[in-house]
């Protein structure tokens, strides 16, 4: 069970790419959200919590596999980030794009209480909490952003 716990963290060793692990996996979730994003609306954000909760005991076994708070192996974190990013989100590649960015740029920075999580909460808990609140900004973000440039997409 460890062993796939561990998979799961790492995204099935995607997290393992040698440049750039948060970003690939985040890349590696845009097949996801296109599949998830074809189910209602309240399947999505129920999916997204099972892959948030499980992605905390992912990160837990992963840390207590590793002794390392955080690696960056663990690309669980950017999959439920991204598709809170994408919630409720028009499927097109222009949105698609805007929340890739939006979101990488709010996780890799980790502005006011993103960098305030990652910092001070530790744990699987602490590996998956500054990505879901990076993801929920970035998804008010992005949702204000289409309702004032409807034109965008």
């Amino acid at each position: 069970m460890k062993k796939f716990l561990i998979l799961i963290a790492t995204l099935f060793n995607i997290g393992k790419f040698p440049k750039a692990p948060g970003t690939v996996g985040t890349l590696a979730t845009i097949p996801l959200f296109l599949l998830l994003s074809q189910l209602p609306s309240i399947a999505y954000m129920g999916i997204v919590l099972v892959i948030a909760i499980v992605g905390i005991i992912a990160s837990q076994a992963y840390q207590d596999e590793t002794g390392d708070h955080d690696r960056s192996e663990i690309v669980i974190d950017e999959v439920a980030g991204f598709l809170i990013t994408m919630a409720l989100v028009p499927i097109h590649w222009k949105s698609i794009a805007l929340g890739f960015i939006l979101f990488r740029f709010l996780d890799i920075l980790k502005p006011g209480p993103i960098g305030w999580l990652d910092k001070n909460l530790k744990g699987g808990a602490g590996v998956m909490a500054d990505d879901i609140v990076a993801g929920i900004i970035g998804n008010i973000i992005i949702l204000t952003f289409l309702h004032y440039y409807p034109g965008f997409i």
